[in-house]
C-alpha cells in the first residue's frame, strides 16, 4: 500500500516475484549493469563471464533437488556430460570423425539436450524414492564413475579421452554466435545469449519453487514422512525434482563449452561435481540467487589463483611445480566448503540477507 511498504493485503501481495521497489529498483539496475558489461570489458573476461553465468543454470538445477527437495545428488556431472554430448552429436558435422546429425540451431540442441538429460533422470529418480541421505549420494556418486567408463569406450560419440570433440555449434536464426560480426564480437554474442538464457531460467526457477510443486518440495526436504501423512505423494514429487534438475543439468552441460569449442570425456570428473556442490553450499542451499552467487564465485576463482605465482612464488603456474595453482584451487575448494558450512551456512545469500537487514533497519540496527 502507498505509504506503507511491505504492508501487504493479500496472499498473493506477499508472494509476488519482486514484492518490493528496493527488489525492483535492484533487479533493474543489475540488468542494465549486465547488458552494458559486453561493451566495457575485454573479449577473454566476456567468455569467463558467459561460462558462469552456464554454470548458474547448472547450480540452479542442482539446487532444485538438493536445496529444496532434499535428494543429495552427487551425480550433476553425468547429466552435464549427457546433455554435453547429446548437444554436440546433434549440432556435429554430419560427415567429421565423430557422431554429428548438423542440427545447428541453438534453441533445437538446447532443448533436445535438456530432455534427453530429463529422461535420465526420471529413470534414476526412483532410487531416490526407495533411498535417502548418504545411500542416495552414493548411488548418485556411481553415476560418475559409470559415466566416466561409458563415455571413454564410447569414442564415436566422445572421441576418447585426450582426443575429444568439438562442442555445439552455436547458430541462431542462420547467424553463428561465436565467430565475430558487423557490430558484435563473437565473445560478446555468446555473453548475451548465455545471459538471456540464465534470466530466463532463473524466472522460471524461482516461479517453480514459490508454487504448489515448491512448497511440496519443502515438505518433502523437511521431513518426508511428515509429507507422505498430509498427501504429498514422495513418488510424484522427487521424480519431479530429479527430472527438473537434470533438465537444467543437460542445458548448461550443451552450453558449458561452447565458448571454449572442445571438451573430452575427462571434462565430467568428480570434481565437477564437487565444484557444482560447492557452488551450491557456497552460494546458499535453497535460494537461487544463491546458486547463481555461487556459479559466478566458483568460476571466477580460477581466474584470480592464476595471479598468484606472480605474488607468490612458492606457487606453481604450471603442472610441473611441486605446489601449483591447481592443487590451490582444489583445497580452496575443501577449505571453502568447511569454512561456509560452519561460519555461514546459508553461504554468499547469508552474508547478503544480514548486509540487507542492516542497512534496512539502520540506525536502528539492534
Amino acid at each position: 500500500m502507498r505509504g506503507r511498504p511491505e504492508l501487504y493485503t493479500s496472499y498473493a501481495q506477499d508472494m509476488a516475484f519482486l514484492n518490493t521497489r528496493p527488489k525492483r529498483v535492484s533487479t533493474g539496475a543489475l540488468l542494465v549493469v549486465a547488458l552494458l558489461l559486453p561493451f566495457m570489458i575485454t573479449d577473454d573476461l566476456l567468455q569467463l563471464l558467459a561460462t558462469g553465468y552456464v554454470a548458474a543454470i547448472g547450480a540452479i538445477g542442482l539446487n532444485i533437488v538438493t536445496g529444496y527437495a532434499g535428494q543429495v545428488s552427487l551425480g550433476h556431472a553425468f547429466f552435464l556430460a549427457i546433455g554435453a554430448y547429446t548437444g554436440a552429436a546433434l549440432s556435429g558435422d554430419p560427415d567429421g570423425r565423430v557422431i554429428g546429425f548438423g542440427v545447428t540451431s541453438l534453441p533445437v540442441w538446447v532443448l533436445a539436450s535438456g530432455l534427453v538429460a530429463a529422461l535420465a533422470g526420471v529413470i534414476v529418480a526412483p532410487l531416490a524414492v526407495r533411498l535417502r541421505g548418504l545411500y542416495l549420494a552414493i548411488v548418485t556418486l556411481g553415476l560418475v564413475f559409470l559415466g566416466d567408463h561409458v563415455f571413454r569406450e564410447w569414442t564415436e560419440l566422445t572421441g576418447g579421452p585426450g582426443v575429444g570433440r568439438p562442442a555445439a555449434v552455436p547458430e541462431l536464426l542462420g547467424v553463428r554466435l561465436d565467430k565475430d560480426g558487423a557490430f558484435l564480437t563473437g565473445a560478446q554474442k555468446l555473453y548475451l545469449v548465455m545471459f538471456v538464457l540464465l534470466v530466463i531460467f532463473g524466472v522460471l526457477a524461482r516461479n517453480l519453487v514459490r508454487s504448489r510443486v515448491g512448497r511440496a518440495f519443502a515438505a518433502v526436504r523437511d521431513r518426508d514422512l511428515a509429507a507422505s501423512v498430509i498427501g504429498v505423494d514422495l513418488t510424484k514429487y522427487k521424480v519431479l525434482a530429479f527430472a527438473i534438475s537434470s533438465f537444467y543439468a543437460g542445458v548448461a552441460g550443451a552450453l558449458l563449452f561452447v565458448p571454449n569449442g572442445f571438451f573430452d570425456p575427462g571434462s565430467f570428473s568428480l570434481l565437477l561435481s564437487v565444484q557444482y556442490i560447492a557452488m551450491v553450499l557456497i552460494g546458499g542451499a535453497g535460494t537461487i540467487s544463491g546458486a547463481i552467487m555461487g556459479a559466478l564465485f566458483i568460476t571466477l576463482l580460477p581466474r584470480i589463483t592464476r595471479e598468484l605465482p606472480a605474488v607468490l612464488p612458492f606457487i606453481s603456474g604450471d603442472a610441473t611445480g611441486t605446489f601449483t595453482v591447481f592443487q590451490l584451487e582444489a583445497v580452496l575448494y575443501g577449505v571453502l566448503l568447511i569454512v561456509f558450512l560452519i561460519v555461514e551456512p546459508r553461504g554468499l545469500f547469508g552474508i547478503w540477507v544480514r548486509v540487507r537487514n542492516y542497512w534496512r533497519t539502520w540506525p536502528f540496527s539492534y
